[in-house]
């Protein structure tokens, strides 16, 4: 009888997907029943070839040598691993195999993991391809039934083969040119590279920079804060402490006349689940853990725990068919503090909204959210738990009424000098509850003032200030640049 070879990208997905399978006879690094046989990488069992490889003349390292670009690349199998590689060589080779399922990570590493395997192997077996975005026995056995023909990624491969080979290219090209001429062992990479490039930017940047006293003018119209303005620069500074002393004298004992009062209530949305990099940047600066820290935690969550959806993704929306599996998500997560927002979620019911469901702007997955799985939270670790609950308060935020709030715009003018201001008031805390409330803007924005009124303004003096210096990177910014610089 013929059987399907599935290869896993590591033994703990292999595992379960074994087991959801019904696989329980065991192999030295295999687990077959009579339709399957479930076998795994060790994530990179096959890379690209060294540069000795092509010519022994590259073992010296010279600059006449350079640049080294193979025609075509050639692969390897890594020495480390090499056992696992012949162990899943010798079952694609097996007689009863009749079809290869990849079932590697749903991305473009992932992707490339299994494709060096393959083609390195020779296999020409017909491909079949598992794509799912959480690994609970559910998506496993959904996606097990809505297989997708293997060929319809090769795009996806090309582009994994191609940054791959960039990085062979760019990197052990620039490091060998740059050891040699400098005489030192220095090193360059396509990310490393240009990453050092900002920081080092950013460091000339702070050394460059002479710090300067400016100066406002500042005082209260019935409670609100407002500031005197240039009109024609639209600054509410001074360069000169004499000018703007010149000013405050000239105005400081008359009335001012208010020249324009609106008052509009709007209201904002959490628009988008999280993405990777917007995580990572989230935990950078309220953890201060590092991106591995992060990413760590949340393949952790995913693969392990099995709550988090795939983490590395692109997107911060749902496809449409999402949508109906919400409610059992939150049902999921709702623990403690969340069973509240979770029933007034459920109570006002879920419509999909161009905020969070989009499917031209879901490319491989889409966006962070979790899984209808409870979360043992005595299993998870410190980071696991502060990363999921990241990821949920979002979910949340996302899913909840808008913050509503009542905004006063206010100009004034006395002698001829322009004051503004603003004040806001929270109507209903909405999707801000989710965070207690710190990310609302709260002011007294209740006004008893008409425009033409004539008033006074209270406490008003010369505020002496310096400008700031440009502050150093933080990972969370080095990583909001990376994501935009192309």
């Amino acid at each position: 009888m013929s059987k399907k070879l599935v290869l896993a990208e590591k033994p703990s997905v292999g595992r379960d997907i074994a087991r959801v399978l019904g696989c329980q006879a065991k192999g030295q690094s295999y687990m077959e029943n009579s339709q399957y046989i479930v076998t795994w990488a060790l994530g990179h069992l096959v890379t690209l070839a060294t540069p000795e490889r092509y010519n022994k003349a590259y073992n010296t390292w010279t600059l006449e040598s350079l640049p080294m670009i193979p025609k075509p690349f050639k692969l390897e199998v890594i020495k480390n691993t090499s056992k696992q590689y012949y162990e899943v060589r010798k079952l694609m080779e097996r007689s009863d195999v009749n079809e290869i399922i990849i079932a590697t990570d749903a991305g473009r590493e992932g992707e490339l993991v299994a494709r060096w395997i393959i083609d390195y192997a020779g296999c020409k077996k017909p491909l079949k391809r598992l794509w799912i975005s959480s690994v609970t026995d559910k998506a496993i056995k959904d996606g097990f039934n809505k297989l997708v023909n293997g060929r319809n990624y090769d795009n996806l491969y090309y582009a994994a083969r191609a940054r791959s080979q960039a990085d062979w290219i760019v990197g052990l090209n620039g490091t060998r040119a740059l050891t040699v001429k400098h005489n030192a062992s220095l090193s360059m990479g396509r990310v490393q590279t240009p990453t050092l490039g900002l920081v080092n930017q950013r460091e000339l940047e702070v050394r460059k920079f002479v710090a300067q006293d400016y100066y406002e003018l500042e005082g209260q119209i019935d409670g609100i804060n407002v500031k005197a303005y240039q009109p024609k620069s639209g600054t509410t500074r001074w360069l000169k402490k004499s000018v703007a002393d010149e000013v405050y004298k000239s105005i400081h004992s008359g009335e001012a006349t208010i020249k324009s009062l609106t008052i509009k209530e709007k209201q904002t949305t959490k628009t988008g689940f999280y993405d990777l990099t917007e995580l990572q940047r989230d935990a950078n600066r309220q953890f201060g853990y590092s991106a591995k820290d992060t990413l760590s935690s949340m393949q952790m969550l995913y693969e392990r725990h099995k709550v988090l959806t795939y983490p590395r993704t692109d997107s911060k929306y749902i496809t449409e068919d999402v949508v109906e599996t919400l409610i059992d998500r939150l049902r999921a997560c709702r623990t403690g503090s969340n069973k509240e927002f979770v029933g007034q979620i459920i109570k006002n019911g879920i419509k999909a909204k161009p905020t969070f469901v989009n499917n031209a702007k879901v490319g491989d997955h889409h966006g962070l959210v979790p899984t209808e799985v409870s979360p043992s939270y005595h299993q998870l670790s410190p980071k696991e738990l502060k990363v999921y609950n990241l990821v949920v308060d979002r979910f949340l935020a996302v899913l909840m009424p808008p913050y509503r709030y009542e905004e006063v715009s206010m100009e004034a003018e006395i002698s001829r000098v322009q004051f503004r201001g603003k004040a806001t008031k929270t109507i209903d805390q909405g999707w801000q509850a989710v965070y207690g409330g710190e990310e609302a803007t709260v002011g007294n924005a209740s006004t008893s003032i008409l425009q033409g009124d004539k008033v006074q303004i209270h406490g008003l003096k010369v505020k002496t200030a310096k400008t700031s210096a440009p502050s150093y990177l933080t990972e969370a910014d080095l990583l909001g640049q990376m994501e935009k610089s192309g």
